[in-house]
């Protein structure tokens, strides 16, 4: 077992050590080879337990890795770029998950006006480029979560939030985007991002975010 391990700490170490200079796709397919080769090696030495066991099983596993990992952060990437470049000037942030998931973060001065659920005219502009964005990655899965500041109470607040989630996706269904590829969600004031003792603070808090996600087992 102690071959294992090494091989292990060995193919992890490789991965991130490699990671700083390289894009997207390239960490994706670092990371995913990285993490088969320590998974191939346990397994064979779990099976066999000789040293070239482990070593074919790290090799499988790596080339395994690699395939996924590139798959996987390459159509990711692909949809940020999309993504940024449908909502480039608006305000609107657009980053990756930890979990590789894209996300899609509202600011209030563009969405929503305080106390309304009510979709602001700029905010369409946004919805309607990022509706076509959508329209060409049908596979994808839409989560959308509301918030607000605290001002108000919890009775307020969470239906708010409901709300404006729900305006959000009954307007990208409007422009043609399957309701079956939605979610809603409503955190309230729950989920700050900032201090609530600022008008900034609070008008940062008022927001609506957009998860976008690959479903598990999809291929490019």
């Amino acid at each position: 077992m102690r071959l294992t391990a090494f091989i292990t700490a060995t193919a992890l170490a490789a991965t991130l050590g490699g990671c700083a200079n390289m894009d997207e796709t390239q960490r994706g397919t670092a990371k995913g080879a990285g993490i088969g080769a320590g998974a191939g090696a346990v397994l064979g030495a779990m099976m066999g337990g000789s040293r070239e066991d482990a070593a074919k099983g790290a090799a499988i596993g790596a080339i395994g890795g690699a395939i996924a990992g590139n798959v996987w952060s390459h159509k990711m990437q692909r949809q940020k770029q999309q993504m940024e470049a449908a909502t480039a000037g608006t305000g609107v942030t657009v980053s990756q998950t930890a979990d590789n998931r894209l996300k899609l973060e509202i600011p209030s001065d563009i969405s929503f006006s305080t106390g309304s659920y009510a979709i602001q005219p700029n905010f369409r502009s946004v919805l309607d480029q990022f509706a076509s964005s959508l329209q060409d990655n049908p596979a994808t899965r839409i989560s959308i979560v509301g918030h607000t500041d605290s001002s108000g109470s919890d009775a307020i607040n969470n239906p708010l939030s409901v709300n404006r989630a729900a305006s959000t996706r009954d307007y990208l269904s409007s422009r043609g985007v399957s309701m079956g590829r939605m979610s809603i969600d409503g955190r309230g004031a729950r989920e700050p991002i900032a201090g609530n003792e600022t008008p900034e603070g609070r008008a940062r808090n008022r927001r609506v975010e957009i998860f976008v996600a690959e479903p598990d087992g999809s291929v490019r």
